[in-house]
């Protein structure tokens, strides 16, 4: 992402706390620099943070990244502590005080768009069995807090989304959070953009959001990406990828059916209310719209 729309994102995010932290961003990045003997190098893909490839005293490849220090850096270093470096980049170093985390730099750093979908399906539910085996750490949300967006949306008199499908994911949701046999550490935006081939290991996930929940929460964010996909396709696809998906996490085909849908449609009221304004319908809800006739009474 190009500097200025990063610094837009910030703002639009952050408000005054955004802006501060965007004057000061560049000192922040040489201080950290100088603290940790990093040499800075290219700027990576950026949206709320600033990323920059760094190599290490010793020549190792690293990834620094830095964001307004509001504590919303704390799940991500909390879950990459936990995972420890088993299926996703390790956390070297982090200052949760000024919001910055030293990563290992997944090398190519190949997205996993780049192969065939059965295969990309394949791998990232083999990351997620074994994500899910990790000790769930104090302190993250539960998604049964997102069962909220629902409600908020359903509560604004400019809802653009259709009335019925809110209302039934937000059952939807309700019920599966309350009906969970069991509840490990989710990485809470698991797809082929966020995941990316390493060396260590064939391919390492990244940028984990840290929740606690079902392991069926994770088999969703997959449903509408490719970014690039054709929503029709992703639609087709679906029911198909989800099935290779509850095997890999261990649960029934119509319990991820049902969280698939729930997180489809969580994804749409996100986009519809965010600060970015609605640009109209994306691909969770062609998504969405597939699923619901699968979704169980």
């Amino acid at each position: 992402m190009p500097r200025d729309e990063l610094a837009d994102t910030v703002v639009r995010t952050w408000g005054p706390a955004g802006a501060t932290w965007l004057a000061a961003r560049d000192r922040l990045l040489g201080d950290l620099a100088g603290e940790l003997d990093l040499e800075l190098g290219a700027t990576l893909p950026q949206t709320f943070h600033a990323v920059r490839a760094v190599t290490c005293a010793d020549g190792t490849p690293a990834v620094l990244k830095a964001g307004v220090p509001d504590g919303h850096l704390d799940a991500e270093t909390a879950t990459l502590r936990a995972w420890d470096g088993d299926g996703a980049v390790r956390l070297l170093w982090a200052d949760p005080a000024r919001g910055a985390l030293l990563l290992e730099r997944a090398e190519p750093g190949t997205e996993l768009t780049a192969v065939p979908d059965d295969r990309a399906v394949e791998v990232i539910g083999g990351l997620l069995a074994r994500l899910h085996r990790a000790p769930v750490p104090a302190g993250l949300d539960h998604v049964a807090v997102e069962r909220a967006a629902f409600d908020a949306h359903l509560a604004r008199p400019d809802a653009v989304l259709p009335r019925p499908l809110v209302e039934r994911a937000a059952a939807v949701w309700t019920q599966l959070c309350g009906s969970a046999e069991r509840e490990v550490l989710l990485h809470g935006d698991l797809h082929q953009h966020n995941v990316l081939a390493a060396t260590r290991e064939p391919w390492l996930a990244i940028d984990p959001h840290g929740r606690v929940g079902d392991p069926g929460y994770d088999c969703g964010q997959l449903l509408y990406n490719p970014l690039d996909a054709d929503p029709a396709e992703l639609a087709r696809r679906a029911p198909g990828r989800l099935e290779r998906l509850a095997d890999a996490v261990g649960i029934g085909w119509d319990r991820a059916v049902a969280w698939g849908f729930a997180v489809c449609v969580l994804s749409e009221v996100w986009d519809a209310d965010g600060d970015a304004g609605w640009a109209g319908p994306g691909p969770a809800l062609a998504v969405a719209r597939r699923l619901a006739p699968l979704v169980a009474d």
